[in-house]
């Protein structure tokens, strides 16, 4: 078993100290991939960026011209509230969504089994026209539309269990059956979409899958939605790929999020997504970092999925469960009226 390991020693370039997406959320993963003997047993390839034309195979040209614009600048732009972009911004946007295409040639190419891409910025929050959520260009997205213009997948999973929804991945493939959207977060919460009814259009309907879970889920609670509804709808779909945005703010500790999975319980998730490949698409499938803002929660949550892909039994848990286990909350009645939507 191979796993591909992506990721860039510029990926730190785009930085803003004291904001929640800064460089050393990729500096301690990197770290403990070292420390944890890790490193080593991956199989290391150095990314590329991206071109415009795998660009705007899902961003509009305003939304290209609106990052080269900023990299003819001399200083930082707020591009919202929460988002900043340098002059260097689309270089290492163009490499973090290198990684993840480059992940997908290897897969194809059959020099990999899986992958793992260590990114930043991250992606899911951008849509077809505008950066938005500390993201710049749509990482996942862009892979996908690789996946399926260059090789033989011609149906793409995303599973983005990011504790905040991925509304641009929905967004660009909202009207798309060829690419299934499952999310799984916290509601309410940024960016305020991702309800049960938002199902897709046109030919796309029924191709978006949202579970908006209240505050306060944990580990139980996300058992159930991968065995309940996840598993049902990848088979319906029979993908031929499958891609994950992965983000560890949803643990209980995470500064920005009020969820309770701990890192046992993102492992289970991880270790899921993996069998589910396994059995559906020959165990074709890549993680993409997403969020996660505590950086020990990050960096552990990293090699867990490491471990994981690699086979290890074993997984590393700093702050183990938390103080409330999140059983006190009952998925039934979402998950059944999910599941009623999407006739599972």
């Amino acid at each position: 078993m191979t796993t591909a390991y992506l990721t860039h020693s510029r990926f730190t370039e785009h930085d803003f100290p004291g904001h929640p997406e800064h460089a050393g959320r990729i500096h301690t993963v990197w770290e403990q991939m070292v420390a944890q003997g890790l490193a080593d047993q991956l199989s290391h390839v150095e990314p590329s960026q991206v071109t415009n034309e795998q660009i705007l195979a899902v961003h509009s040209p305003a939304h290209l011209e609106r990052l080269t614009n900023i990299s003819h600048q001399e200083r930082m732009v707020r591009i919202d509230a929460d988002t900043y972009a340098l002059p260097v911004s689309l270089e290492i946007a163009r490499l973090a969504a290198g990684a993840v295409t480059g992940s997908i040639d290897l897969i194809a190419d059959k020099r990999a089994d899986n992958a793992l891409a260590v990114v930043r910025p991250p992606g899911h929050h951008a849509t077809a026209d505008w950066q938005m959520g500390f993201c710049l260009l749509n990482n996942i997205a862009i892979a996908a539309r690789h996946a399926q213009a260059q090789h033989d997948f011609e149906k793409v999973l995303i599973i983005d269990y990011d504790v905040h929804h991925g509304n641009g991945s929905q967004d660009i493939f909202y009207a798309d059956p060829s690419v299934m959207f499952i999310s799984i977060h916290q509601s309410p919460l940024y960016p305020g979409s991702g309800g049960l009814s938002e199902t897709g259009a046109g030919a796309g309907k029924g191709y978006t899958l949202n579970v908006p879970l209240a505050g306060g889920h944990g580990d139980a609670t996300y058992e159930r939605v991968l065995a309940e509804i996840v598993w049902p709808a990848a088979e319906q779909f029979a993908p031929d790929l499958i891609l994950i945005s992965a983000g560890f703010d949803a643990h209980w500790v995470d500064p920005l999020a009020g969820m309770q999975l701990s890192l046992a319980g993102y492992d289970h998730l991880a270790r899921e997504c993996l069998q589910i490949a396994e059995a559906l698409c020959g165990g074709r499938i890549v993680f993409v970092m997403e969020g996660g803002y505590d950086l020990k929660v990050l960096a552990q949550g990293w090699c867990n999925i490491a471990r994981a892909l690699l086979g290890g039994e074993t997984i590393g848990d700093p702050y183990g469960a938390p103080p409330s286990s999140g059983q006190d909350h009952d998925p039934s009645p979402l998950i059944e009226r999910a599941r009623r939507i999407h006739k599972l």
